[in-house]
């Protein structure tokens, strides 16, 4: 039960009762208080008039509050120190630091919540899961083992295809929970590559081609190199050739049985390989009328296309399958190049795959976007 307060005239009334002889013991029954207060009066308004007491009360409930903030103050800047470090975003961290808050330093709950900034609604909030996401779960995880290096983007499009209806946000919040993240590593770039006269971008299919070359080996360490080449503009690969080695020659063959079925192009980009700058293909070039375009040396960023290919095809094909032979090789490395036009969505073309763009630029012509 609260205690009862009492006013400045009855205090000094009861001091000035003890001055003139009345026992402490009778003041303290009249005033219905214990002889520790009236001593405690005695010790602190000893001396004091009403008007006096008066002005003294309010100076010390001010004192008192004072005092109580300054506390705060300085407990709050004791719980803060040992956090400042820590960067804490996500609401799952900002409740456990609210958690040790109160545990440490036996606050409340409003408390740590305003000392961390923290919406008292935000740390209460308890997430509700939803039934189908095992079922989300499952299938992901099925897709991601399907195709190992598959982002949750990609897996997100797939998904999209098959008729499921779920926000992004939600299924990287399931990708990170399944442990699915994608480790790669990219070369840090110190050295800006100097600057080249701006490219025409195509307008459209079988305009520009690019063409490369990418080595690897088999199960027993031989060696094997496959020429590469890539519609620029739909991102369509015309064909990957395997071979333990293609000299100038057969780089012409090569490119005599893609232009018979697919026409011939404008451009070809390539690099300065010794292939790329040989006679043979400088004078089947010249017979088509077709413009070799050359990187500069030691500027693979010029045919940027073509090297962001090869980053694909070695990612998902070459280093996810084991090659007994060459013509395992080939035909596991076509099996991809069939799933790569006509399956795998592409960022670039609005998640679809290379093939349904060329279908859908072909039969409007003019493309709404085109790719950068």
């Amino acid at each position: 039960m609260k205690g009862k307060k009492h006013t400045e005239e009855q205090i000094a009334f009861a001091l000035n009762q003890a001055e003139i002889g009345v026992s402490v013991g009778e003041i303290c029954r009249k005033m219905g208080i214990a002889e520790s207060t009236f001593y405690h009066w005695k010790k602190k308004f000893s001396g004091l008039g009403v008007t006096e007491l008066r002005r003294l009360r309010p100076l010390e409930d001010e004192n008192q509050k004072q005092g109580q903030l300054v506390a705060d103050l300085s407990l709050d800047k004791i719980m803060l120190l040992p956090r400042h470090q820590i960067k804490a975003l996500r609401p799952v961290q900002r409740e456990h630091l609210v958690q040790h808050l109160q545990a440490g330093y036996r606050v409340s709950e409003r408390r740590a919540c305003q000392v961390l900034r923290v919406a008292r609604s935000t740390f209460r909030y308890a997430p509700r899961r939803q039934q189908d996401e095992y079922v989300i779960l499952k299938r992901m995880i099925e897709i991601a083992q399907t195709r190992v290096r598959y982002g949750y983007r990609r897996i997100h499009v797939l998904m999209q295809r098959e008729g499921w209806q779920i926000n992004h946000k939600r299924l990287y919040r399931l990708y990170q929970q399944a442990g699915l993240n994608l480790r790669m590593k990219r070369p840090r770039r110190r050295v800006s590559a100097a600057h080249r006269a701006a490219r025409t971008d195509p307008m459209k299919v079988n305009q520009v081609w690019s063409m490369d070359f990418v080595s690897d080996a088999l199960f027993n360490g031989k060696r094997f190199c496959t020429l590469t080449l890539l519609d620029v503009f739909s991102r369509e690969c015309l064909a990957i050739h395997v071979d333990l080695s293609i000299r100038a020659e057969r780089v012409v063959e090569i490119m005599r049985s893609v232009t018979q079925a697919r026409g011939t192009p404008e451009r070809i980009q390539v690099d300065n390989g010794s292939e790329f700058v040989s006679k043979a293909l400088d004078l089947w070039a010249y017979e088509q009328h077709v413009t070799l375009d050359f990187s500069r040396p030691g500027r693979p960023q010029d045919n940027a296309h073509i090297e962001s290919f090869n980053g694909s095809f070695r990612d998902e094909c070459l280093n996810t399958h084991w090659f007994l032979s060459l013509e395992d090789a080939a035909e596991k490395i076509e099996n991809w190049r069939v799933d790569y036009n006509e399956v795998r969505p592409h960022s670039a073309l609005g998640n679809l795959a290379p093939g349904a763009f060329a279908a859908q630029s072909a039969s409007t012509h003019r493309p709404s976007e085109i790719p950068s």
